[in-house]
Parts: structure tokens; C-alpha cells; sequence
């Protein structure tokens, strides 16, 4: 008798408290308050390592510079060696502008600021599960340090693909766009520290977030929220969904698009394997589309 008390108590949801949306606000304000806490010391960090980490941010401008072939084994040794790389020594240094005195100052702050968050993600990512684990079921809750181990290495390595690989082979694009027009002119970039920045730190962001979706799907589904047939049913428009992603969320450039696109298709359907293993059951459906009990699914 004892089981059947267990499992009834494990789908209560936590204390069974309801709160207010005034209440919900302050508890938002509190987990924002507390993961800018946990942000603020790897901004210092980023701010004293402010040089080494922008020459570490401009490895994939200085790439695109070497003017090195795009083969398969070069994008390999791009991907396996992130900071490393002996193409470079006998590359010219290139430079970056400023228009302004603070500029640079500005631009380091960015930088820092989004070093922190990088190296808070985890804290960040425990927050937000803080903040909706109360209206969770308890068989839910105990996902919580899977959810946030998996959002970590997830988040990491999106960054880590966007650095290695998207960043250099869109910039290296651009640039052939630049040099000898006709006889008579040339197109030289001039580009900025701040405008740099900006945009590198957006694609990272975005190819970091992008790699969070099976995440997200995945644990939708262990939740019961989503089930395997849905997903799949849901796959034709999210091959649309990813590809305007893609389209937005990277320079306008067919290569870093499908860069993008691909690994948002890839781990969607990885997602459905993981709902139909571990995910909820889903009835039999006979070929009216109604389960064994006479419902419609």
C-alpha cells in the first residue's frame, strides 16, 4: 500500500503553494538579482584578462586574413586547435579601428560583460530552473542538475562551434568581396573594434543559444509536455522555423546560414529519438487516427 501513496505524492507539485503574479514577479526579481551576482565576478575576471581574451576574439578575423584554403582538414585543424594555429606567424597583424576616445573602453566593458555571463552560465542556467521548479511535478525537479549540466555543455559548445568554425569561413566570405574592383579601384575594409565586437559576440551568443534547443525540447517531452508523435509531426514546419532562424540570426551569407540550420535540424530529430526512448507513451493509433480506447489522436 505504501507505493501507491508514493507515487501519488511524487506527481504533488512542490509544497502545493499558489502564488500570486506579484509574487511570481518578486521571485523573478530576486533570481535576476542573484544571477547578475553571480555574473559580476566573471566580469572582473574578464575585465582584468581584457586583452588576452579580445586577441583570443580576433583569431577568427586574423583566419580569414591568412587566406589559407577552406579544406575539409583545414576546417578540421580550425575546430580541433581554437587558439592555436601556425598559419598565422607569418601573417601581418591586422588591424582593428576606433573612431572615438572611448571606444575602446566601451568595447572592453561588452567584452567583459559577456566573459561574465559565459563564465556564470552555469549559475545563470541554475537560476531559471529555480524559478519554474516550484510549478514543477517532483519526478520533474529531479531533472534539475541534468538540465543544468546539459544546458552548460550545450551553450559551451554552440559558442565553441560558432568560434571555430562559422566565425572565420563568414568573415573569410566577406573579404573576398574586398581588393582589385576593375583597373582602377580597390575595396579595403576599415573595421572597427566596436563593430568587431558586437558582431562576434552576436553570432556566439546566438550559435550558444541555438545549441540549447534539444535541451529544451528534450526535457519538454520528459515533462509530458510533448510527446515523440507530435514532434514529428511538428517537423516540417520547424525545418521552416530553423531556417528563418538562420537567416536572421547570421550574417547574410548562404555558408554560416547552413551552419546554423543544419545543427538546429540535426539536434531537433536527435530530440525525438530521446522522446521516443524516454519520453511519455503515446497510444496506438489505427489508421483513422483513433487510439485503442476510441479517441482521437
Amino acid at each position: 500500500m505504501a507505493e501507491p501513496e508514493l507515487e501519488e505524492e511524487d506527481k504533488k507539485p512542490e509544497d502545493d503553494v499558489e502564488m500570486s503574479f506579484f509574487e511570481h514577479l518578486a521571485e523573478l526579481r530576486t533570481r535576476l538579482i542573484r544571477a547578475l551576482a553571480g555574473i559580476l565576478p566573471g566580469v572582473a575576471v574578464g575585465w582584468i584578462f581584457r586583452e588576452t581574451v579580445f586577441e583570443w576574439l580576433a583569431i577568427p578575423w586574423n583566419r580569414a586574413h591568412a587566406n589559407t584554403d577552406m579544406s575539409a582538414s583545414r576546417l578540421w585543424f580550425w575546430f580541433t586547435h581554437p587558439v592555436g594555429d601556425p598559419s598565422l606567424v607569418d601573417v601581418e597583424r591586422v588591424p582593428l579601428h576606433y573612431t572615438g576616445p572611448m571606444d575602446p573602453f566601451v568595447a572592453y566593458l561588452v567584452m567583459a560583460a559577456i566573459v561574465g555571463l559565459l563564465l556564470a552560465s552555469p549559475w545563470v542556467f541554475w537560476q531559471l530552473w529555480g524559478f519554474i521548479a516550484p510549478g514543477l511535478y517532483r519526478r520533474e525537479r529531479r531533472l534539475a542538475l541534468p538540465f543544468v549540466f546539459a544546458s552548460t555543455v550545450m551553450f559551451t559548445f554552440g559558442v565553441y562551434f560558432g568560434f571555430t568554425l562559422v566565425l572565420p569561413l563568414a568573415y573569410q566570405i566577406f573579404l573576398d568581396y574586398g581588393g582589385d574592383v576593375g583597373e582602377h579601384v580597390v575595396l579595403t575594409e576599415m573595421v572597427t573594434m566596436d563593430s568587431y565586437l558586437m558582431l562576434t559576440s552576436r553570432l556566439l551568443i546566438a550559435f550558444g543559444l541555438t545549441f540549447e534547443v534539444p535541451v529544451v525540447i528534450t526535457f519538454l517531452s520528459f515533462a509530458g509536455v510533448l510527446n515523440w508523435r507530435q514532434l514529428v509531426r511538428f517537423g516540417r514546419w520547424w525545418l521552416v522555423i530553423s531556417t528563418v532562424l538562420a537567416a536572421i540570426l547570421t550574417p547574410p551569407d548562404p555558408a554560416s546560414q547552413i551552419m546554423m540550420a543544419v545543427p538546429l535540424n540535426v539536434f531537433y530529430w536527435i530530440s525525438v529519438g530521446l522522446a521516443w526512448a524516454f519520453g511519455p507513451k503515446v497510444d496506438k493509433v489505427d489508421k483513422d487516427g483513433l487510439t485503442e480506447d476510441g479517441y482521437e489522436r
